[in-house]
């Protein structure tokens, strides 16, 4: 064969690689290796690694190990303190990636450089990074030559595709940086809805469950961080969470901690002991429900007439407040929500009655007998209020078992 064919051999080898596949083809084949990617840092990294939510299969874990090698070249230790000490310092100095503390541009624009800066600081990973993968194969392979696996992946693209391979690969290296360094930790704490109010800004970010592996449930996720299900109410999907069961039904997982889900009964007279303990353990759950209580009544307050009223804008930011958690209300805005209750007294009680079932959980050296003193008390005061929005949820807090 002469010089000339096996040029053009060469580049039509080049043009259209192995598979000789059509470009839908080898986009919808792109996809889905992003997608393998995203399902390995949700279950292995985060939900296993991080947080302890299941235990893995030798066989799953080093499959998982072995893709995030090829396509992201992140070392597990490292990945799992930087994402553990964003949870110990979360929106506070310190914080790795948050939006309060470095602002949502640079969080979007340079999240995989914060991420890379704070992966480098050896306090943060021995502080945080304990309980990781030490073996051989990851002190000589996959945190020795970091770069070495994206560098065979772009090899085996290249192979596979033919000169597009590199823009497939490009694709697979930008993947995590866009998605996780930015719209998790970008948008996860700065856009969304909340199901849960906390110390974080944690939100829901929408139906992106099958592009990010369900971590735009971050909400859920601060609220529960040892769950191995971030999905929360019946129209929330996480397609991880899906992964995960069909692992654990070929034996490949086990789940050791999910979010509570509460569990009602007729509602007693008077609550006990169990009911107590059930309405501690779904605390996240019983505020949740009394948040979406107080959204309802300032709807209904907005259509009353009122002896004092106030300007819309005003009003919005009040509402607002009232549905916030009282421990998350700065000193200017509980300013501002005292002048308007002084005129509401319905919504004032509701309030008030708020931070006194809070002292359920929040009085961490009262004994049961005197926390369950503390909750027939307050369904008295519930139920005396006069408000049937406040007597119906005593009646569900009895339910609770």
């Amino acid at each position: 064969m002469d010089s000339d064919a096996i040029l053009v051999a060469i580049l039509a080898f080049l043009s259209h690689g192995v598979l000789d596949w059509s470009a839908w083809a080898i986009a919808a084949c792109t996809l889905a290796l992003t997608h393998v990617t995203i399902a390995a840092v949700t279950i292995y990294l985060h939900r296993c690694q991080a947080h302890r939510a299941l235990t893995l299969h030798p066989l799953a874990s080093h499959f998982f190990r072995f893709w995030l090698w090829l396509t992201t070249g992140m070392v597990t230790r490292e990945w799992v303190a930087v994402h553990r000490k964003h949870h110990a310092r979360c929106e506070l100095d310190g914080d790795p990636h948050s939006p309060a503390v470095f602002g949502i541009r640079r969080v979007l624009a340079q999240g995989s450089e914060l991420y890379r800066i704070e992966a480098a600081n050896p306090v943060t990973v021995a502080q945080y990074g304990t309980g990781t993968p030490d073996d051989a194969l990851e002190r000589r392979v996959y945190s020795r030559f970091q770069w070495q696996g994206v560098g065979l992946m772009l090899v085996i693209d290249v192979l596979l595709f033919g000169a597009i391979g590199v823009t497939v690969w490009a694709v697979q290296m930008l993947w995590i940086p866009v998605t996780a360094a930015g719209v998790i930790n970008g948008l996860g704490h700065w856009w969304g809805y909340r199901n849960y109010d906390g110390p974080h800004a944690a939100t829901n970010i929408g139906p992106l469950g099958l592009l990010i592996g369900g971590e735009e449930l971050h909400n859920n996720h601060h609220t529960y961080p040892t769950s191995a299900r971030l999905s929360s109410r019946w129209f929330e999907f996480d397609v991880g969470w899906l992964y995960i069961r069909l692992l654990q039904a070929a034996g490949l997982a086990r789940v050791t901690r999910v979010a509570p889900q509460p569990r009602r009964a007729a509602a007693k007279p008077v609550a006990d002991l169990h009911t107590l303990h059930a309405i501690i353990a779904n605390r996240h759950e019983v505020m949740a429900r009394y948040a979406r209580m107080l959204r309802r009544a300032c709807r209904h307050d907005a259509k009353r007439p009122h002896a004092v009223t106030f300007d819309k804008p005003f009003l919005a930011q009040v509402y607002r407040l009232l549905r916030r958690d009282p421990g998350l209300v700065t000193d200017e805005q509980a300013a501002s929500l005292a002048l308007f209750l002084r005129h509401r007294s319905a919504l004032y009680k509701m309030q008030q009655l708020r931070a006194e079932l809070a002292e359920l959980w929040q009085r961490q050296h009262a004994g049961p007998e005197e926390l369950l003193a503390h909750l027939r008390q307050w369904c008295e005061q519930a139920e005396r209020s006069g408000i049937g929005m406040l007597r119906d949820f005593a009646a569900r807090l009895r339910s609770y078992a």
